[in-house]
């Protein structure tokens, strides 16, 4: 391995690196709206490292590289939501083309609970509740369906239970597309839900509109 010393950028190569790394259409697409006016104030920053004639020393090289990388690390954590095509991705109930049942998607929940795969057994038990309302034709199939819409329509045959499935869409959503942990009394409370509106008896008009919904 070389034993060579690290290259230190110049002022004039830092100011190049950071502008060609935060420029790239990927941060730029993916900042938010205010990152851009602190990206600019970086820029002027950089620009007055070099100073007037007769100011003191400029900058030393290890200093400004140091800020650069700080920079451009602060851009990519920033970015990187943004960035993920997961996160990117319309939050959809159900994966595309997919054809498991209701059943398949309850058996598959109970077996990642076994295993303490909770978020996994969250979201496939959701999925078991909105599969399971299809086939009852309560829910018209529709690709790309998000949990919210789901649960606003299964709240028109199952008005007593709108809060509970407005929150399980919301744990879903957390869970699926926000990458937060999920416990074993969230899991409960969605079988709960589940295994409580197939024994329920949906408003039979509401459930009627509810399936002629596009």
């Amino acid at each position: 391995m070389s034993a060579e010393p690290p290259v230190l950028p110049s002022a004039e190569e830092a100011r190049r690196w950071a502008a060609e790394e935060l420029a790239k259409s990927e941060y730029r697409e993916a900042e938010p709206g205010w990152l851009d006016s602190l990206w600019r104030s970086f820029l002027d920053w950089l620009q007055s490292l070099d100073g007037p004639a007769g100011a003191d020393a400029p900058v030393p090289s290890p200093v400004i590289g140091i800020v650069i990388a700080a920079v451009i690390a602060v851009a990519v954590i920033l970015a990187r939501p943004r960035l993920n095509p997961k996160a990117r991705q319309a939050k959809e109930v159900f994966e595309p083309d997919s054809a498991l049942t209701a059943a398949d998607y309850r058996q598959r929940a109970d077996a990642e609970a076994a295993a303490g795969n909770w978020g996994d057994a969250v979201v496939d038990r959701f999925r078991a509740v909105v599969r399971s309302a299809e086939d009852r034709v309560l829910l018209e199939p529709q690709p790309g369906r998000t949990a919210d819409e789901a649960a606003f329509a299964l709240s028109r045959p199952f008005p007593a239970e709108a809060a509970r499935l407005d929150q399980a869409a919301r744990i879903f959503d957390a869970v699926r597309y926000g990458n937060w942990p999920p416990g074993s009394p969230d899991y409960e409370a969605m079988t709960r839900l589940d295994t409580d509106l197939q024994a329920a008896r949906p408003a039979r008009d509401a459930a009627q509109d509810t399936a002629a919904l596009p």
